[in-house]
């Protein structure tokens, strides 16, 4: 069977990235709650508290991916070659089946209608699926592309953000007005696409030729279904598409999903072309050393290998000391990394910026009814919100490789500047002015889709590819935590204490105003801490980062 891949060049990186993508792409359920949370709500006599209650373990769910982290590290660093990224993949399809179909079973009444604490596990299997998933494709290809790592983080983070977009379309285009029928594609689908596809994600040998150019690829791809989808969302806020149309669209969609496996295809023929120089470069070489040794003014003194053996032994000598710093610092383990300050100022930092994100986002329905924008105005705000998202996830994993590569500027600089950036996004959303939810959202979306590709990436080069699953699912516990603080404790308090009426609603700037001073204020607190944690990290990136970046590319 291994034989039988190999000729067919399924075992390669390349393909291994475009059965990742496509995985991504389907696996992003949890975003798409509010489309069956009233069928749910309806069908299981739940109150708006007990469907809130459920949606807490969703977000618990998609967050809490310690395990996922813990099961890839074991299967990876299993010495069997049998063992892999497919049994994560295994693992998050048995949850998601289960999650989902028993969600299913009991809406359209299969079953009896579950407790509360039940119904609350079943969304907790359902959502926790993602992290397995999400785990294995972005770690795996973080080691298939080491020198890139930004890039393939923030592709595959970016295609994750906007699947939710994706399935969207999947549901309006089969399936609109049948919830219950959503559930049951959302068990199928993630499922079956997994399954099929785990035992290409794999991890292979890096190399680094032209490794860039096709990645590039990759993000282009990933650009058009972001804009393509961008301006479906908008022209399905403001007209409403018929049958044929609705159809014609998604099949353009499914069009340009499929298409990085041309870009697969058109890497596997450079390689191959490169390859075959190769070959042709080492036997003209070996024929020049035979000339060499039969001829009489061979001398070994002019053998240039002498010299380079002689250099590369000095250049050992002089990398000592970095050499220490790199294993003192790198392939450290969860308890380990927990025990450095680094990691408490990256959960600190992902609390003020994801937590306020995602506070943000899960309120901006009220936010828009308070400030008096209509119901397609603030369809239109939570929609295009899956796009800042996105260009937020893929931008910063892009800009930070180019500025590390170029400048050699450490990544958590530009989480520095991200979180500044959000400050004055809840800046903006607390002032009022007319049209300020559009600017606010596309601001704090994009900063907050940035952390997402940052995190993991600089966990990966401060503590190591080993663990780096279980070290940024970890750490990325932050976010329900700090959507919880900002959610409950803050938005929540300060909405209850100005609302008036009879349904307790409330309308005008005064709302959300002190909630999101406080949250712009927290958002500045990231800020400060990203700051210091560049300057901590700094010389590290000098000694260590950068220097196995411009050994590796030679």
């Amino acid at each position: 069977m291994e034989m039988n891949r190999h000729r067919l060049g399924l075992s390669t990186r390349w393909i291994a990235t475009v059965a990742s993508i496509w995985i991504q792409c389907s696996c992003g359920s949890s975003y798409t709650f509010s489309i069956y949370s009233s069928v749910l709500k309806s069908t299981q006599n739940y109150d708006q508290s007990t469907l809130d209650t459920v949606s807490v373990f969703k977000d618990i769910g998609a967050n809490a991916g310690v395990l996922s982290g813990l099961l890839y590290s074991s299967v990876t660093l299993n010495s069997s070659t049998f063992l892999g990224p497919w049994v994560v993949h295994v693992a998050g399809a048995i949850q998601c089946f289960l999650g989902y179909f028993l969600m299913w079973a009991s809406v359209v009444g299969l079953i009896h209608q579950p407790p509360v604490p039940l119904m609350c596990l079943f969304m907790f299997l359902a959502a926790h699926s993602q992290t397995f998933f999400n785990t294995a494709n972005v770690v795996s290809g973080l080691e298939n592309f080491p020198n890139y790592g930004g890039t393939i983080v923030g592709i595959m983070k970016g295609f994750l953000g906007i699947s939710g977009a994706i399935l969207i379309q999947m549901y309006d285009t089969l399936c609109k007005g049948e919830p219950s029928t959503y559930l049951l594609m959302l068990a199928l689908l993630p499922t079956l696409v997994s399954l099929v596809l785990m035992f290409l994600v794999r991890i292979y040998e890096a190399t680094t030729a032209d490794d860039k150019k096709h990645l590039n690829g990759f993000s282009a791809v990933a650009l058009s279904i972001a804009g393509y989808l961008m301006i479906l969302i908008i022209l399905e806020n403001i007209f409403t598409l018929p049958l044929w149309a609705r159809i014609s669209t998604f099949i353009l969609l499914l069009i340009l999903v499929v298409s990085p496996l041309g870009i697969a295809i058109k890497a596997l023929r450079d390689d191959s072309n490169r390859s075959l120089q190769k070959y042709s470069i080492e036997t003209n070489l070996l024929t020049d050393n035979a000339e060499q040794i039969t001829s009489p003014k061979f001398s070994t003194a002019e053998d240039p290998i002498e010299y380079h053996q002689l250099a590369s032994g000095d250049s050992k000598v002089k990398g000592t000391s970095d050499d220490k710093m790199l294993l003192n610092e790198e392939q450290l383990n969860l308890l380990q990394a927990m025990r450095t300050v680094n990691f408490w100022m990256l959960f600190i930092a992902m609390i003020c910026g994801m937590g306020s994100g995602l506070a943000t986002i899960n309120n901006m329905s009220q936010i828009g009814e308070s400030l008096n924008y209509t119901t397609t105005e603030i369809n239109s705000l939570v929609s295009l919100w899956s796009i800042w998202n996105f260009l937020g996830r893929f931008g910063a994993g892009y800009v930070s490789d180019y500025f590390l590569h170029t400048r050699g500027w450490a990544r958590p600089l530009l989480m520095a500047f991200t979180l500044a950036t959000m400050t004055a996004g809840h800046i903006v959303i607390a002032s009022g002015f007319p049209g300020n939810l559009y600017v606010g959202s596309i601001l704090v979306g994009i900063c907050y889709g940035s952390q997402w590709s940052l995190m993991p990436t600089i966990s990966s080069e401060i503590y190591g590819v080993r663990h780096m699953g279980t070290i940024f699912n970890t750490i990325a516990i932050a976010s329900p935590v700090g959507s919880y603080i900002f959610s409950v404790r803050v938005i929540g308090y300060f909405y209850d204490k100005e609302a008036s009426g009879e349904d307790d609603s409330c309308s005008g700037t005064h709302c959300f105003r002190l909630s999101f001073f406080i949250m712009a204020s927290v958002a500045f607190l990231g800020f400060i801490v990203a700051v210091a944690l560049f300057f901590r990290t700094k010389r590290f990136y000098q000694l260590v980062v950068l220097r196995r970046l411009r050994h590796a590319l030679k």
